[in-house]
């Protein structure tokens, strides 16, 4: 039988909006469903409304100070100085109007896409104005005013007593959902993500394991810049089957940022579109897997919001409704219609050409670089199950 699937969206999430020229354009949300629905793969039935998170559920992670700040910010009522203190109003993160009611909203999406599948009336969700995963509990950080995945994780305890293991493919590591959890041996948080020797924030490292009860639960594997297809789907694969099976959680939440591939400006890796093809793919397996199905699915990262981000956050949605729809040529209705305002040549196809760059000198150092880390990353799961043979 089909999963049942919910997809969050309403035009709101466009006014989380920091300024014209800021490389956070939520405007890659609608490019996403427009290809969704030129294909005929969403229909209006299976789009959800978003609610906006209530004080009390911010509150679950963030301080009570930190919102009204941003709430006085988005109103012109907070001081420059007082601002800075809280994050606010640097050059990640502006301020713009209505700062707290469109990031509000953007949590209570997430929490709308949690509530359809631990209630039954989705098995899986995706809420791609969500995975804004570098909100701390008092500080805005890289682009993230609240962080909507650590606040549904917490709520995902409260409201549901689940056991939550959280991946994230972004770029770019998914330091506030970690620290958030540090430690907390109920939440398993797994990042694969560029090292921060070259890239914000400059954090997972893989010696970081959690602390006190949590230690043991948070995987990092900071892959070298560079990466291609082969070595970073390797380190995927190896680290989302070990982890789960390590951890077995009572449902998957998984930030899925779009911006490891070539073409993204923020970042130095070189996927294509193969690795988003299956990073949604062994999501749904693990998800089956171990959780019943219960599969909680977000954005994230993503800034070249022409070329790569409606393509892969479209795979999710095509692989969470089992639709196979999504090879050969894009709907020319679509490239056409999109082609008159974009910036780029909008690509003629879901998959990318064999040759998308130069060759890599250095892929079999990488590669191999990789695999170490790798090794170092999953070495307590490993030596666990090496020494539980053996007994």
């Amino acid at each position: 039988m089909m999963d049942r699937c919910s997809f969050i969206f309403s035009e709101e999430l466009l006014n989380y909006k920091f300024s014209s020229h800021h490389p956070f354009d939520q405007f890659r949300l609608k490019l996403t469903v427009d290809l969704l629905k030129k294909i005929h793969a969403l229909d209006d039935n299976q789009i959800i409304t978003p609610r906006r998170a209530t004080i009390e559920e911010l509150s679950l992670i963030h301080d009570p100070s930190y919102i009204d700040a941003v709430n006085k910010a988005g109103h012109g009522k907070l001081s420059k100085e007082i601002a800075e203190n809280y994050g606010l109003g640097t050059e990640d993160t502006p301020i713009f109007p209505n700062m707290h009611e469109a990031s509000s909203l953007l949590v209570g999406g997430t929490l709308t896409a949690v509530d359809q599948v631990m209630t039954g009336q989705a098995t899986h969700a995706l809420h791609l104005g969500g995975g804004l995963h570098h909100g701390f509990r008092g500080k805005a950080s890289g682009f993230c005013v609240y962080n909507d995945s650590s606040v549904a994780i917490k709520y995902l305890q409260m409201k549901y007593n689940a056991r939550v293991l959280y991946v994230d493919t972004d770029a770019h590591h998914g330091d506030g959902v970690q620290w958030s959890f540090y430690d907390d041996p109920n939440v398993c948080t797994l990042s694969i993500h560029e090292t921060g020797r070259y890239l914000f924030p400059g954090t997972g490292n893989v010696n970081e394991r959690g602390q006190g009860k949590g230690y043991g639960f948070s995987f990092n594997v900071p892959v070298d810049a560079f990466t291609e297809d082969e070595s970073w789907l390797d380190i995927y694969t190896h680290s989302i089957k070990e982890v789960a099976e390590f951890f077995k959680p009572d449902v998957i939440l998984t930030q899925n940022g779009a911006d490891s591939h070539y073409f993204d400006p923020l970042t130095h890796l070189s996927a294509t579109m193969k690795i988003y093809r299956e990073i949604p793919k062994l999501a749904h397996e693990i998800a089956h897997q171990y959780c019943d199905g219960k599969w909680i699915a977000v954005g994230g990262g993503g800034y070249d919001i022409w070329r790569v981000v409606p393509r892969a956050w479209a795979l999710i949605w095509l692989e969470m409704t089992e639709n196979s729809n999504c090879y050969g040529s894009l709907p020319h209705e679509w490239v056409d219609s999109w082609q008159k305002e974009a910036p780029v040549t909008l690509p003629p196809e879901w998959d990318d050409p064999e040759h998308l760059y130069k060759p890599i000198p250095r892929k079999a150092e990488i590669t191999e670089k990789n695999l170490r880390t790798l090794e170092k990353a999953l070495y307590p799961i490993r030596n666990q199950k090496k020494s539980e043979t053996i007994s």
